[in-house]
Protein backbone atom coordinates (compact mmCIF):
# COMPACT_ATOMS: atom_id res chain seq x y z
CA UNK A 1 0.00 0.00 0.00
CA UNK A 2 1.40 3.27 -0.87
CA UNK A 3 1.90 6.03 1.98
CA UNK A 4 -0.68 8.65 1.96
CA UNK A 5 0.03 12.11 2.20
CA UNK A 6 -1.10 14.78 5.22
CA UNK A 7 -3.79 16.17 2.88
CA UNK A 8 -5.31 12.50 2.44
CA UNK A 9 -4.50 11.29 5.67
CA UNK A 10 -6.44 14.59 6.67
CA UNK A 11 -9.45 13.91 4.45
CA UNK A 12 -10.01 10.53 6.28
CA UNK A 13 -10.05 11.83 9.48
CA UNK A 14 -12.29 14.23 8.68
CA UNK A 15 -15.06 11.48 7.20
CA UNK A 16 -14.39 9.92 10.55
CA UNK A 17 -14.64 13.04 12.93
CA UNK A 18 -16.68 15.87 11.23
CA UNK A 19 -15.85 18.11 14.43
CA UNK A 20 -12.75 19.88 13.05
CA UNK A 21 -12.26 21.42 9.13
CA UNK A 22 -9.31 20.18 6.95
CA UNK A 23 -8.23 23.81 7.12
CA UNK A 24 -7.83 23.16 11.25
CA UNK A 25 -5.52 20.52 10.79
CA UNK A 26 -3.35 22.11 7.92
CA UNK A 27 -3.16 24.77 10.92
CA UNK A 28 -2.18 22.41 13.66
CA UNK A 29 0.55 21.16 11.48
CA UNK A 30 2.14 24.72 10.71
CA UNK A 31 1.58 25.79 14.04
CA UNK A 32 3.65 22.58 15.73
CA UNK A 33 6.19 23.68 12.83
CA UNK A 34 6.39 27.21 14.57
CA UNK A 35 6.43 26.13 18.01
CA UNK A 36 9.30 23.44 17.74
CA UNK A 37 11.48 26.35 15.51
CA UNK A 38 10.97 28.79 18.66
CA UNK A 39 11.62 26.34 21.38
CA UNK A 40 14.80 25.59 19.38
CA UNK A 41 15.55 28.88 19.25
CA UNK A 42 15.17 29.39 23.10
CA UNK A 43 16.78 26.07 24.63
CA UNK A 44 20.25 25.29 22.45
CA UNK A 45 20.25 22.09 24.44
CA UNK A 46 16.99 21.22 23.00
CA UNK A 47 18.10 21.82 19.04
CA UNK A 48 20.38 19.80 19.20
CA UNK A 49 18.46 16.90 18.92
CA UNK A 50 14.91 15.91 17.53
CA UNK A 51 12.83 17.75 19.53
CA UNK A 52 9.38 16.38 21.27
CA UNK A 53 7.09 19.05 22.73
CA UNK A 54 4.23 18.40 25.60
CA UNK A 55 0.74 19.68 24.93
CA UNK A 56 1.18 22.69 26.79
CA UNK A 57 4.16 23.51 24.80
CA UNK A 58 2.03 23.13 21.50
CA UNK A 59 -0.69 25.04 22.98
CA UNK A 60 1.21 28.09 23.60
CA UNK A 61 2.68 27.64 20.55
CA UNK A 62 -0.55 27.45 18.54
CA UNK A 63 -1.43 30.60 20.18
CA UNK A 64 1.41 32.54 19.04
CA UNK A 65 0.86 31.49 15.73
CA UNK A 66 -2.65 32.26 15.90
CA UNK A 67 -2.15 35.66 16.77
CA UNK A 68 0.29 36.49 14.39
CA UNK A 69 -1.67 34.73 11.10
CA UNK A 70 -4.61 36.27 12.35
CA UNK A 71 -4.09 39.22 14.68
CA UNK A 72 -7.72 39.88 16.18
CA UNK A 73 -9.53 37.21 14.02
CA UNK A 74 -7.47 34.30 15.42
CA UNK A 75 -10.86 33.44 17.57
CA UNK A 76 -13.48 33.92 14.81
CA UNK A 77 -11.18 31.73 12.49
CA UNK A 78 -10.48 29.01 14.75
CA UNK A 79 -14.03 28.74 16.05
CA UNK A 80 -15.01 28.79 12.28
CA UNK A 81 -12.98 25.76 11.70
CA UNK A 82 -14.53 23.81 15.48
CA UNK A 83 -11.70 24.71 17.58
CA UNK A 84 -13.07 26.34 20.60
CA UNK A 85 -11.18 24.87 23.38
CA UNK A 86 -8.00 23.81 24.12
CA UNK A 87 -8.54 20.19 24.00
CA UNK A 88 -10.06 20.32 21.06
CA UNK A 89 -6.68 20.52 19.73
CA UNK A 90 -5.84 17.45 21.84
CA UNK A 91 -8.48 15.85 19.99
CA UNK A 92 -6.82 16.67 16.52
CA UNK A 93 -3.45 15.44 17.86
CA UNK A 94 -4.28 12.08 18.97
CA UNK A 95 -6.78 11.65 15.42
CA UNK A 96 -3.13 12.60 13.77
CA UNK A 97 -1.40 10.04 16.30
CA UNK A 98 -4.00 7.43 15.08
CA UNK A 99 -2.71 7.44 11.74
CA UNK A 100 0.80 7.71 12.70
CA UNK A 101 1.89 11.42 11.23
CA UNK A 102 2.37 12.90 14.42
CA UNK A 103 4.10 10.56 17.54
CA UNK A 104 3.73 10.36 21.62
CA UNK A 105 5.14 9.30 24.19
CA UNK A 106 3.50 6.98 26.95
CA UNK A 107 3.65 9.71 29.13
CA UNK A 108 1.54 12.15 26.31
CA UNK A 109 -2.21 11.76 27.03
CA UNK A 110 -4.87 13.65 25.44
CA UNK A 111 -5.49 15.64 29.23
CA UNK A 112 -2.29 17.28 28.38
CA UNK A 113 -4.25 19.66 26.88
CA UNK A 114 -7.24 20.44 28.97
CA UNK A 115 -7.63 23.94 29.23
CA UNK A 116 -4.50 25.50 29.51
CA UNK A 117 -6.22 28.64 28.51
CA UNK A 118 -9.62 29.93 27.56
CA UNK A 119 -9.93 31.01 24.05
CA UNK A 120 -10.90 34.18 25.22
CA UNK A 121 -8.09 34.93 27.01
CA UNK A 122 -5.78 33.86 24.77
CA UNK A 123 -7.66 35.66 21.38
CA UNK A 124 -9.27 38.22 22.54
CA UNK A 125 -7.70 39.78 25.52
CA UNK A 126 -4.61 40.62 23.69
CA UNK A 127 -6.71 43.06 21.87
CA UNK A 128 -8.40 44.77 24.42
CA UNK A 129 -7.48 48.05 25.17
CA UNK A 130 -5.40 48.39 28.95
CA UNK A 131 -6.51 51.52 29.72
CA UNK A 132 -9.68 51.86 28.77
CA UNK A 133 -10.67 55.71 28.40
CA UNK A 134 -13.15 57.09 31.18
CA UNK A 135 -16.45 57.57 29.85
CA UNK A 136 -17.72 61.31 29.38
CA UNK A 137 -20.28 60.96 31.72
CA UNK A 138 -17.34 60.54 34.38
CA UNK A 139 -15.16 63.04 33.37
CA UNK A 140 -17.71 65.88 33.30
CA UNK A 141 -18.82 64.85 36.82
CA UNK A 142 -15.61 65.76 38.52
CA UNK A 143 -15.22 69.47 36.89
CA UNK A 144 -15.17 71.75 40.18
CA UNK A 145 -17.40 73.97 40.05
CA UNK A 146 -15.83 77.19 41.85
Amino acid sequence: MQDLDFNEIVGLICKEDPRYDRKAYVFLREGLDYAVKELKKKDTERAKSSLHITGAELLMGLRVYALDQYGPLAMTVLESWGLTRCIDFGDMVFNLIEYNVFSKTDQDKKEDFAEIYTFKDAFVKPFLPRNPRKSHSESTSRIDAR
